[in-house]
């Protein structure tokens, strides 16, 4: 997996995705939300098996509605207990869901992983940086420092630990766009894993930094991610 041509570029995270041979794969996307992504793999995958985890109840019985994807398993399950066993998953994908394991859980979520994974499988892990104009609406209600701090030292000390070995470490920037901000709010704000019970005035600072962003056609962000891949010896 080669990822380096996306060093630093403005892209969807799909069109990395698209890079990567999947095809034949047993995977295991760790908090998988809403599917979309879920997906994306499961339909431009051929032969492929999905094993796709959600902890948010509310979330996890809306994706067993969907019957579209013969391939994909939908599981309730963190990513610090997986439903598989061992050494039997090619690819395991974190899209930005590391940082919400609970702090003294991704240590051993990294342990699980490398547990799954056959020798020579690969981890995909994406995580949100904290900067840019989009971190500076979401931090005024759902700061996330800490977290993605910790979700990055913990992959770190599984490298530097040898548990897991590094691959690639590449920084992109995936553009957004909500066409409201009472768009962003029904997306954004009133997710069912978390209840941020909102004041009027709160509200009203979160749209006011949402609207400096703005734009006839909606209001656009970029938002700084930085992917590790990592391999099982």
């Amino acid at each position: 997996m080669d990822l380096s041509a996306f060093q630093n570029k403005t892209c969807s995270e799909i069109e990395l995705l698209k890079q990567l041979p999947l095809d034949q794969s047993v995977i295991v996307e760790l908090g998988c939300g809403k599917a979309d992504i879920t997906r994306f793999i499961a339909s431009n995958c051929t032969g492929s098996k999905v094993i796709a985890t959600e902890v948010d109840a509310i979330q996890h019985e809306k994706n067993l509605l969907i019957d579209d994807l013969p391939n994909v398993t939908f599981l309730m399950a963190g990513a610090e207990s997986i439903p598989a066993e061992n050494d039997s998953v090619d690819v395991v994908f974190m899209f930005k869901s590391l940082h919400h394991v609970p702090l003294d859980k991704m240590d051993s979520a990294l342990g699980e992983i490398r547990r799954v994974l056959k020798p020579g499988g690969v981890a995909y892990i994406s995580e949100p940086i904290f900067s840019g104009d989009f971190n500076e609406v979401l931090r005024l209600f759902h700061d996330e420092e800490q977290v993605r701090a910790a979700a990055y030292q913990a992959i770190q000390k599984a490298v530097n630990g040898k548990l897991l070995s590094q691959i690639d470490e590449i920084e992109f920037n995936s553009p957004m766009a909500f066409e409201s901000f009472e768009f962003f709010a029904d997306k954004v704000v009133n997710v069912t894993h978390t209840d941020h019970k909102l004041s009027s005035e709160l509200l009203k600072k979160i749209e006011i930094q949402f609207m400096k962003n703005m734009t006839k056609e909606g209001a656009r962000f970029e938002m700084p991610i930085r992917i590790n891949l990592l391999q099982k010896k």
